[in-house]
């Protein structure tokens, strides 16, 4: 992102209003500013022109009314224009004068070197032609204004009509220029002052907004802050809470572990101390045998013991698994099935589908390990060995495992409910809270066609 953005972003609401409304303001009042400036010229400039123009009607409109029948004036008009013109107050205030007919004849003039000449009909002579005083100041733009524009001084150009007395009619056009030297002065004070009064106006209104916004800004500022502050509080919080979970978990997973450990030393133990010594009891049962008459009393204990020993050694076989450390969940999990059927002489389906590699933690192993065996215990127990079925998912980060039967499935609510426990002893209560120390979930009931019962798990390994 261009640091220009970045540095607008960072910018509170108040320099943002500042910055974007000033420059909206300064262009406003620009525009705003020429625009009233221009109105008060054109008002100006019209006011004068139209008293102006009254006044000379009055003095010309009475020597120009032989031009409605000819295209010169009479020696004595001319003559008398000439006086009006020179050397007289109103020949100071107008520096030039012409006598317009249609279509651009200068039937008279100060510069009598344009008399009888024809120049083209501009927009304001048109307008005056068409009866409307016309006025301009400083625009001596146009071919005829020559002379004028060469005398350097401030004029305002002023196009009065020249009717016929009896008709009403426009029979000509009197131009002249008259010296606005005052007009000029007071023109630029009113610009000044226009220009003055749109700016205090524009910065009074940008001023009270801009204390709005500030104060607005600040107020989110806080919150902002306030907000921050408290965000930054709930991630540290979660973070510590993240780490809390996962150090309980790692320590149920390693209280799980230990306990296995624990529970395959035990099983050792049976299986190295009391078996080993029951199996010698019953070898010198047989030797005191030929030695006694009565041999009723020796039989009985002799299955007494074989009884105990075959007990010990399936408690101890219950209590071990076999080694799993190398082993993968697909290894794991076929293994068990193949005990299953080994043991108790039932078909088990295993569908795999593993589209990721996961590496396991010793745990985990252990958790799949158990998860089967109970699963596949309590469908034999409790289902008959029937519909045996267990499906292994490996996908989008997480390990999913069911083992489902075609038995009765669980007993409904408030019916009496067995015990579902294999000879570990671990049974499901025991499965949950494996699976749930290493972060996974755990389910179990009925499956939802209602052909038997299902229990499933699920580990999420994006972590591991």
């Amino acid at each position: 992102m261009p640091r220009s953005i970045l540095s607008w972003s960072d910018r509170s609401l108040a320099a943002q209003f500042a910055l974007a409304g000033g420059v909206v303001m300064v262009l406003s009042m620009l525009l705003i500013g020429r625009v009233v400036a221009a109105r008060i010229e054109e008002s100006v400039v019209r006011n004068s022109a139209l008293a102006t123009s009254q006044y000379m009607d009055s003095i010309i409109s009475p020597l120009s009314q032989d031009i409605a029948e000819a295209d010169t004036l009479p020696p004595g008009a001319r003559r008398a224009l000439d006086e009006i013109f020179t050397n007289t107050p109103l020949g100071e205030r107008v520096a030039s004068f012409k006598l317009w007919k249609p279509g651009g004849l200068v039937v008279e003039a100060t510069d009598k070197t344009i008399v009888g000449r024809r120049f083209e009909v501009t927009d304001s002579l048109a307008r005056a032609f068409a009866g409307e005083v016309r006025a301009e100041f400083q625009n001596l733009s146009d071919e005829e204004d020559r002379g004028e524009n060469a005398l350097g001084l401030p004029l305002l150009e002023i196009y009065s009509p020249v009717r016929e007395v009896w008709s009403g009619e426009v029979i000509g056009v009197a131009e002249f220029y008259e010296v606005a030297t005052g007009l000029e002065r007071d023109l630029a004070e009113a610009t000044r002052n226009s220009w003055i009064s749109v700016a205090l106006v524009f910065v009074a209104i940008g001023g009270v907004l801009f204390l709005i916004v500030l104060r607005g800004s600040r107020t989110i500022d806080r919150q902002r802050a306030a907000l921050t502050r408290q965000l930054g509080e709930l991630e540290a919080l979660s973070t510590r809470n993240t780490a809390l979970r996962e150090r309980v978990q790692q320590a149920a997973a390693r209280a799980s572990a230990a306990n296995d450990r624990a529970l395959r030393r035990i099983g050792a133990d049976l299986h190295d101390g009391p078996a080993q010594l029951l199996s010698f009891a019953a070898l010198r049962l047989d030797a005191l045998r030929g030695q006694l008459a009565e041999t009723g009393e020796i039989d009985a204990v002799e299955r007494a013991v074989k009884d105990a020993i075959r007990e010990v050694r399936g408690i101890s076989k219950g209590l071990s698994h076999p080694d799993i450390e190398d082993r993968g969940p697909y290894e794991i999990v076929t293994g068990v099935a193949e005990a299953h059927e080994a043991r108790t002489g039932t078909k088990v389906e295993v569908t795999c589908d593993l589209r990721e590699g996961f590496v396991l933690s010793q745990a985990e192993k252990i958790c799949l390990y158990r998860f089967v065996q109970e699963g596949l215990n309590n469908a034999w127990r409790y289902g008959s060995g029937r519909g045996q079925e267990i499906r292994l998912d490996c996908r989008d980060g997480r390990l999913v495992l069911w083992v489902r039967d075609a038995g009765p499935g669980f007993p409904p609510e408030g019916a009496e409910r067995h015990e579902t426990e294999d000879f570990s002893g671990i049974g499901l209560a025991g499965l949950r809270d494996r699976v749930e120390s290493l972060g996974g979930s755990f389910t179990a009931g009925n499956r939802a066609d209602g052909a038997g019962a299902e229990i499933g798990m699920e580990l999420d390994m994006r972590g591991a």
